[in-house]
């Protein structure tokens, strides 16, 4: 399994990414493409040289390599612009490798719009889906949760809902065995009735649909496990994935001053440190490392531009886990038996 690494995007700079791409290399065998500034890049390898040969397997020194850019999409520039006009840009060349069929994956921690872009241009759209989308996932108190979309498209329409709701089903069912996983709209009432036009155009979709749809789901019930995948425009569902991540800090934060006020307080987390470790690794969207572009025709992992090493090593073997499960071949597979009605796709 060859994945690219975009090296040059994330907060944490090259250093960071490379060293996920290590820890990736070591501990699961795949072989890591990374793109970007070539002296930067084998400055940051020589760092980790001596962890590449003494890989508990033995070395993998030579499954890591360079492809040298000299371009990269900020995070400041205009995605559709940004890769049209930065050819040689590394998200656009990873796009590429994937497209020649030189790699099997892509990864970036850069702009989530570029790397869209480059996807769409690069490899193209899956058969029949309209707007590729990424797809988030958050911890419940049941079972991990899928939403989609999480900030590709903030202007849908109800069929793009539906498309959703059908790939992120194909990628539950691969990544956690969920074998019919249930679909939740999310919108402001729990009636059918309830929600904005786009919400009721899809619910009407999703309704004749034969997917498990079990109906409108409030905000409310969003950790609370009684759906494996929710569905919503990326407009709302960005706002989501901030708001958690942002709540998630504060409570950790929050609990820590709380902990540090008396002795009690820190006698009582003394011993039950085990259970906030794991609290907080439940959390943390490193485990994960990143939102799967899912509707693409190739294999994209969209990382938070705060990943760091764990982060990427993690979206590298969710990567290579996707591509084993053949995530496209059951997106394409559940799309026309699952169609509510004959929609023809109208273009990003």
């Amino acid at each position: 399994m060859r994945i690219a690494l975009d090296a040059m995007g994330g907060d944490y700079g090259s250093q960071e990414l490379v060293a996920g791409a290590v820890q990736a290399v070591c501990e699961f065998g795949h072989q890591v493409v990374l793109l970007g500034d070539r002296q930067v890049l084998q400055e940051a390898l020589a760092r980790h040289r001596a962890q590449l040969d003494g890989c508990p397997s033995g070395s993998r020194l030579n499954h890591i390599s360079i492809v040298p850019t000299t371009q990269v999409v900020g995070m400041d520039e205009s995605p559709m612009e940004g890769v049209r006009r930065k050819k040689d840009s590394s998200i656009r060349v990873a796009f590429q490798l994937l497209h020649q069929g030189e790699v099997q994956g892509v990864v970036s921690a850069g702009n989530s719009g570029a790397t869209l872009a480059a996807a769409v241009k690069e490899v193209g759209r899956l058969q029949g889906i309209s707007r590729p989308g990424i797809a988030g996932i958050f911890p419940t108190l049941k079972k991990p949760l899928v939403v989609m979309d999480v900030g590709a498209n903030v202007d849908c329409r109800p069929q793009h809902l539906y498309q959703f709701a059908v790939m992120a089903t194909a990628f539950s069912r691969a990544l956690f065995g969920i074998e019919e996983p249930r679909v939740g709209l999310l919108s402001i009432g729990e009636e059918g009735g309830k929600g904005n036009a786009l919400v009721k155009g899809a619910h009407d979709l999703l309704s004749h649909s034969v997917l498990r749809y079990i109906g409108n789901v409030e905000g409310r019930d969003f950790f609370r496990g009684e759906v494996d995948v929710m569905v919503c425009d990326g407009f709302v569902g960005n706002i989501c994935l901030k708001l958690s991540e942002g709540l998630a800090e504060a409570l950790v934060a929050m609990l820590r001053e709380e902990l540090s006020k008396s002795l009690t307080s820190k006698v009582g987390y003394l011993l039950t440190k085990t259970a906030y470790a794991n609290l907080r690794r439940r959390t943390d969207y490193a485990e994960y490392g990143g939102g799967p572009l899912l509707g693409v025709d190739g294999t994209g992992i969209i990382c938070h531009g705060r990943s760091n090493a764990t982060a990427i090593k993690n979206a590298i073997r969710v990567a290579a886990e996707l591509v084993q499960n053949k995530m496209n071949d059951r997106i394409l597979e559940m799309l026309v038996p699952a169609e509510p009605l004959s929609v023809a796709p109208d273009g990003v």
